[in-house]
């Protein structure tokens, strides 16, 4: 039997990422991976274009996360504080959530989506609380925020 050399134009189950160079049978490279748009046969050229374009991508990639990495370390400064109500036993009317932790950032110069915020639960009690911020995928900063009463 022999294969069929492609490169895969996007990320297939069990079969490799999107960039990757494979080996199926001809049937299925045929019937499937290339009228569904998810390969490509691998010629010389199309192999040197996938190459130069993931060296791209990595250098691209690698200046975002050096620019993030200053960004971290801005958010990580942060002081963060915000008043609430708080009840007998520092316990907050309500709760800080990731949108009003968002809404804090933003104040503050960062332009962060609530989704981006990594809060196990809101926040519940006054007092020094810790949450997270996704800035890239390998890349998480560590925010303290201090909540206090109302006067």
């Amino acid at each position: 039997m022999s294969q069929v050399k492609l490169i895969l134009r996007e990320s297939v189950p069990s079969l490799g990422e999107a960039g990757e160079i494979i080996s199926v049978k001809p049937g299925f490279a045929r019937n499937y991976l290339i009228p569904q748009g998810m390969a490509i046969i691998a010629t010389e050229a199309k192999i040197k274009e996938v190459a130069h374009h993931k060296r791209v991508v990595e250098e691209k990639l690698a200046k975002e996360l050096k620019d993030l990495q200053a960004v971290q370390k801005k958010v990580e400064a942060l002081d963060l504080v915000i008043k609430r109500k708080v009840g007998e036993e520092g316990k907050l009317f309500g709760s800080v959530t990731s949108a009003q932790l968002a809404e804090l950032l933003a104040e503050n110069g960062f332009e962060i989506d609530r989704r981006r915020i990594e809060l196990a639960e809101p926040i519940k009690t006054a007092g020094e609380h810790a949450f997270g911020v996704k800035l890239h995928r390998d890349l998480t900063a560590q925010v303290k925020v201090t909540v206090s009463a109302e006067e």
